[in-house]
């Protein structure tokens, strides 16, 4: 029997907003379809709130804080073979002409081609003749795409939402007055027109995702490709781009497999973003290499077991320090804060550009937030939060402290030490040892150059932020 061909959709800065996850606001006609003819997974989760580190476990099967690359940015000076490299030793075509922010450079013979367009060779039916993994990432929702021209002269994505919105009914576009505001953000003009940017890029990715689905459909490959869409990581607004919360790891995968998956399934199954590369190699019917550390999702070398626990985590964020950790079980979101005196909102050149950041900065200073909206601008954190993920899906109720809960508690941090103790964390080592021992590249003074001070009504703590481990250690909260 052939080995299927695999098509992977990775969507940028996504997380699970669209109609077939529940999002009325929401128009994603041709990713609904794609769920109705296969399986919608409502607990993936990214190993890392944000791009570079958690791709690097979609290629390499390994968490970053296990592998060195969990600082954002960084870059791995040796990395691992590749998912993509095993493919193509067992017989594979790989295609991969986009987006290869790993935290480190990908070898030459991670993939047969890098640039152009694979899709007219797909609906024409012109790819090698060999079992293939095309992969293709869609950049319009990323973070920036929420972005305003007037922002600094920065119009970062914006430009493609703004160039291809005609691929979205006028009738479909979104009305910043209808937009759902979850509770940890203010309810502004602002924060309501970034989340309609947001929603109007998203359709924008549908339309595209819909290009490439349709080329597949009529191709003579479509009844033996599995079509994969995945996020990398959550929305690119306070709270979820870059936190450890549901709004940051939550993404959304849908998997179509003719005559393998149940069209129209639902999956309540734990996935990790650590998971892919097994589940690749399963599919192809490859030997999975023993350095990975998910597992398999389907295929033969899925085990029978489903996985109690996903381990999610960030550290430093650009030119912003921080090390936290997530275990998550089937109901209960477990977070601990190793620098419980840092805040929350320390300073990040690249998010400062989004409105809902001014708004929050500016209302926050004029004693206009509180609740949920009030703690993210809070001088420290707490060492520990635990969240029902169930009951309470923005996260917004901490029940740590609750004696109720001792036991929960008492079992999320177990899973997670010992989860720690098998993989290691790469993270308790500071910054500048890692650099010492050669396993990254010295990029501190490329993000220390990005440190500038907040106009003093919206300080947070001693100063701005901390760009490493020996700062963060001497911080002090006056």
């Amino acid at each position: 029997m052939l080995a299927p061909n695999i098509l992977l959709l990775i969507a940028e800065d996504t997380g699970t907003h669209h109609g077939c996850y529940g999002e009325p606001y929401a128009y994603t006609p041709r990713i609904d379809a794609l769920a109705e003819a296969g399986c919608r997974f409502e607990r993936m989760y990214s190993t890392y709130p944000v791009c570079a580190p958690s791709r690097s476990s979609f290629v390499t099967g390994q968490y970053p804080w296990s592998l060195g690359t969990h600082q954002m940015r960084s870059t791995l000076l040796n990395p691992p073979p590749l998912v993509t490299q095993t493919l193509r030793e067992a017989g594979y075509f790989v295609s991969w002409p986009s987006k290869t922010d790993f935290n480190f450079d990908p070898p030459p013979a991670f993939a047969d081609e890098t640039k152009g367009d694979w899709i007219d060779a797909l609906r024409e039916g012109r790819l090698p003749q060999k079992p293939f993994l095309l992969m293709t990432n869609f950049f319009v929702t990323h973070e920036s795409t929420m972005w305003t021209s007037e922002l600094d002269g920065r119009p970062g994505i914006l430009k493609d939402r703004e160039r291809f919105l005609n691929l979205v009914p006028e009738s479909e576009r979104h009305d910043p007055d209808r937009a759902p505001v979850p509770p940890y953000l203010p309810d502004v003009p602002d924060v309501r027109g970034d989340i309609s940017r947001y929603f109007d890029a998203l359709s924008i990715q549908d339309a595209q995702v819909g290009k490439v689905l349709d080329a597949l459909d009529a191709s003579p490959y479509r009844d033996h490709t599995i079509v994969i869409y995945v996020g990398d990581h959550g929305r690119g607004l306070v709270r979820e781009k870059r936190w450890c919360y549901a709004g940051g790891l939550n993404v959304p995968l849908i998997i179509r497999w003719p005559g393998q998956i149940q069209p129209g399934s639902v999956s309540q199954e734990l996935v990790s973003g650590v998971d892919l590369a097994p589940t690749l190699l399963s599919i192809a019917g490859v030997e999975i290499p023993k350095t990975y550390q998910g597992q398999a999702l389907l295929g033969p070398a899925k085990p029978s077991n489903p996985r109690k626990y996903v381990f999610a985590g960030r550290d430093r964020m650009d030119e912003t320090f921080d090390r936290v950790r997530v275990c998550r079980n089937d109901r209960f979101h477990y977070i601990r804060n190793y620098y419980p005196q840092l805040p929350y909102a320390q300073r990040n050149t690249y998010m400062e550009h989004q409105l809902t950041t001014r708004a929050m900065r500016e209302l926050y200073a004029g004693g206009q937030l509180s609740g949920s909206q009030a703690l993210w601008m809070s001088r420290s954190k707490p060492p520990e939060e635990l969240y029902d993920a169930l009951t309470d899906k923005h996260m917004i109720h901490n029940l740590a402290d609750r004696k109720e809960y001792a036991e929960v508690l008492k079992e999320l941090r177990w899973a997670l030490d010992e989860h720690i103790a098998a993989v290691g964390d790469l993270g308790a080592v500071s910054e500048r040892d890692l650099i010492a021992r050669g396993l990254v590249e010295d990029r501190m003074d490329e993000y220390r150059k990005r440190i500038q001070p907040l106009p003093e009504r919206y300080r947070v703590g001693r100063v701005d932020c901390v760009l490493e481990q020996y700062e963060a250690d001497a911080w002090e909260n006056r």
